[in-house]
């Protein structure tokens, strides 16, 4: 199967299936878009030349000649559309995070098993230049041995954000680091390992009536390596994004991504090694005032290529996408039970 003969479908045509819309174009055929608001799948529908569709089973029983179905929806929409979509006997490219509780990523990964079908996950701050330079440290065992790791995130939601949308609510957004943060977290299981041990505490501080969940959180974290990390996590930030960083302590060497989305090499000092000549990236995410994690949706793509045509490595599989949910929930019950406490 040839690059340029790969089609694609997406379910939910907002501001990220617009996004995946020109990638898979850029990477063969857009044929297909769905949206229950019939306005924007017409719209992409007709920048793309593909066909419209208004709910998603109508597109997948009309739409067999499909390689891959991009999942564009809410959070809370995933599982489900997902697993449909792979009864049905396509591959799926789920954006993050892969669903909003442990028990529907196992689901989806039986269902993408038993229709031997990939399920590949969006994680696209994994292609950040400085953090796929300290994955290379980390594998090259430049660091030495990890003793602890700090993650901040610092940014700003207010409540035009969450007007009049599926963001802020429990049941389609799933709470603060499922939306805005669940790259960093993968970052730190990718990077770090997986978690043993959680404390934290957090609450909704300045999102009263506007979010049904936490707004920020400070985070204790025991991974199974031995590590120990933290995590100070906000979107209390003042009128804007301030930052996001990862920096890791080794006994080898210090290093710090930073940046308001992990895309710059803030500091390094490593026994014997530096990194040098880093390419500048790709730009954030834009959404108007705010802006997201950078924007490699191009590498996500060319990866999907990749797997589907040449049996390449998916670059987030689905357990990877489901480690990053579990570290999630093992913190909101931390918080949950906390917050019930008092």
């Amino acid at each position: 199967m040839k690059k340029q003969n790969l089609r694609y479908a997406i379910v939910g045509c907002g501001r990220i299936g617009s996004r995946h819309a020109g990638h898979a174009a850029n990477n063969g055929n857009l044929i297909a878009v769905c949206d229950i608001i019939k306005e924007k799948a017409d719209e992409l529908a007709k920048n793309y030349n593909a066909k419209a569709y208004y709910t998603l089973e109508d597109m997948l029983r009309d739409t067999p000649d499909a390689d891959m179905v991009a999942i564009c929806t809410p959070n809370g929409l995933h599982a489900d559309h997902s697993i449909k979509a792979l009864k049905a006997g396509f591959h799926v490219l789920c954006e993050k995070p892969m669903a909003i509780n442990v028990y529907d990523c196992g689901e989806m990964i039986k269902v993408a098993e038993s229709a031997n079908k990939r399920l590949m996950i969006v994680k696209q701050n994994r292609f950040n230049p400085p953090v796929e330079a300290v994955k290379k440290l980390l594998a090259e065992n430049k660091l030495g041995k990890i003793f602890s790791v700090q993650l901040n995130c610092f940014w700003n939601r207010n409540p035009d954000y969450y007007m009049n949308s599926w963001k802020g609510t429990m049941k389609l957004d799933g709470g603060t680091l499922y939306t805005q943060f669940s790259h960093f977290i993968d970052l730190l299981y990718w990077l770090i390992g997986d978690v043993k041990n959680v404390r934290a505490y957090g609450g909704n501080f300045n999102h009263q009536g506007i979010t049904e969940f936490d707004d920020n959180g400070v985070v204790a974290l025991e991974f199974y390596n031995g590590a120990i990390g933290s995590i100070n996590y906000t979107v209390n930030s003042y009128e804007k994004n301030m930052e996001g960083s990862l920096t890791i302590f080794g006994e080898k060497g210090t290093v710090k991504i930073g940046g308001q989305y992990l895309n710059e090499l803030e500091y390094q000092n490593i026994e014997g090694t530096e990194v040098k000549n880093l390419p500048a990236g790709n730009t954030a995410n834009n959404y108007g005032q705010y802006q997201g994690s950078m924007s490699n949706h191009d590498r996500v793509y060319e990866n999907v290529v990749e797997v589907l045509t040449k049996d390449g490595v998916i670059s987030a599989n689905a357990f990877e996408g489901m480690k990053t949910v579990e570290i999630i929930d093992k913190i909101y019950q931390q918080i949950d039970n906390r917050n019930k406490s008092v």
